[in-house]
């Protein structure tokens, strides 16, 4: 291989990542703006989890064409797709999509940070690791979890003045066309950043769950998997969105932008980033894809500075930095633990949270 395939090798695959990232939070954006101008996120879940099951079952069959020696209907698989559904769909995506009508994308970016510190107190709590403090890589871990946990408090606590103020002339007009919405209101804002740490909590449930599926049964195909419990997943959004939206209007839906962006998400949720994640954790190694999960934070930072005047609060930068730090350290720590590890083996856990991370996203 020439030098120069060297480095295309290594280039674009953060240049998509990159990329990747940025459309997640574009699509954050959007989202929150068809929320801001009445759409029920309940339904908006349920229909973004419908179109990408029926994107992601003949597509699984077409990505893993070779046969697998396990049975898909066996009843401790479906059991297991049941709760993979549950926990990594009705819930984490509820939580998050009704935390984004609360907060602003940047909330979102924050509290997906969540995720690995939220895993490694739980995998603790359930003695899959042992508390072993002379160990560099556990104290890594401790140390990285209490910062994230720190930095997200200031995010739904803090917020200090705003990084770019506007004139009222200009706020007048935002409020009144009302294309793109970045923020809201400050009077649920509390309430939408424990939301979205609760989708986060339900994320790394959600994970030791697959990864126990994975251990379980090592033949399974990732993308059949993410397309059985995907259909499980929409079916309890569903049930739940008809508990929670008895108005049928709310379930209407015409043919404009709100459609478009419903179509796009799930096939970005779905399809592409999934593809993209199973195949970079392949070249690159299980901790290739989560190390680009804070550029989400450039990105929002990025939006709402250029385009969305009052949007952004010096604290909510300070905290989600923080966050970023103890992400990272998490992530260090968890690869001094692995460092025998081979990337062409690895067990892939592909994202099944539409805009969040993670989530991912993920990583609404």
């Amino acid at each position: 291989m020439t030098g120069a395939s060297k480095k295309i090798e290594e280039v674009a695959p953060f240049t998509v990542m990159v990329l990747m990232e940025g459309c997640t939070i574009a699509l954050t954006i959007l989202a929150k703006t068809a929320m801001s101008n009445g759409m029920s996120p309940f339904v908006f879940v349920v229909y973004t989890n419908a179109i990408s099951t029926l994107l992601l079952l003949p597509y699984s069959f077409l990505f893993h064409r070779e046969r697998t020696e396990y049975s898909f209907f066996s009843l401790p698989l479906i059991l297991r797709f049941f709760f993979l559904g549950l926990i990594g769909i009705a819930l984490s995506q509820n939580l998050a999509f009704l935390g984004l009508s609360y907060s602003s994308p940047y909330v979102v970016c924050t509290m997906g940070l969540l995720i690995p510190a939220f895993s490694f107190i739980l995998s603790v709590i359930l003695r899959m690791t042992k508390i072993e403090l002379s160990s560099p890589s556990f104290r890594f871990k401790v140390t990285g979890a209490l910062i994230t946990i720190t930095g997200a408090l200031i995010v739904a606590f803090y917020k200090g003045p705003f990084v770019k103020n506007a004139s009222s002339s200009t706020l007048k007009l935002h409020r009144k066309q009302h294309l793109l919405v970045f923020y809201s209101t400050p009077d649920h804002w509390v309430l939408g950043g424990f939301l979205l740490a609760g989708s986060s909590l339900c994320v790394s449930v959600w994970n030791l769950i697959q990864m126990g599926t994975m251990k379980q049964y090592p033949q399974l195909q990732v993308m059949k998997v993410a397309a059985f419990y995907s259909l499980a997943g929409t079916i309890q959004t569903t049930i739940f969105c008809l508990f929670m939206e008895r108005d049928l209007d709310a379930w209407k839906l015409q043919i404009n932008l709100e459609l478009l962006l419903i179509v796009i998400t799930a096939m970005f949720a779905s399809v592409v980033r999934g593809s993209i994640h199973v195949l970079f954790t392949r070249m690159k190694g299980r901790f290739y894809v989560p190390l680009f999960q804070p550029f989400r934070i450039f990105w929002a930072t990025f939006f709402g500075v250029t385009f969305f005047a009052n949007s952004l609060h010096y604290g909510s930068i300070i905290g989600t930095v923080i966050c970023g730090v103890g992400y990272y350290t998490i992530m260090w720590g968890q690869a001094r633990e692995d460092e025998s590890y081979k990337p062409r083996s690895a067990i892939i856990s592909v994202e099944k949270l539409p805009l969040l991370q993670d989530q991912d996203t993920a990583e609404a």
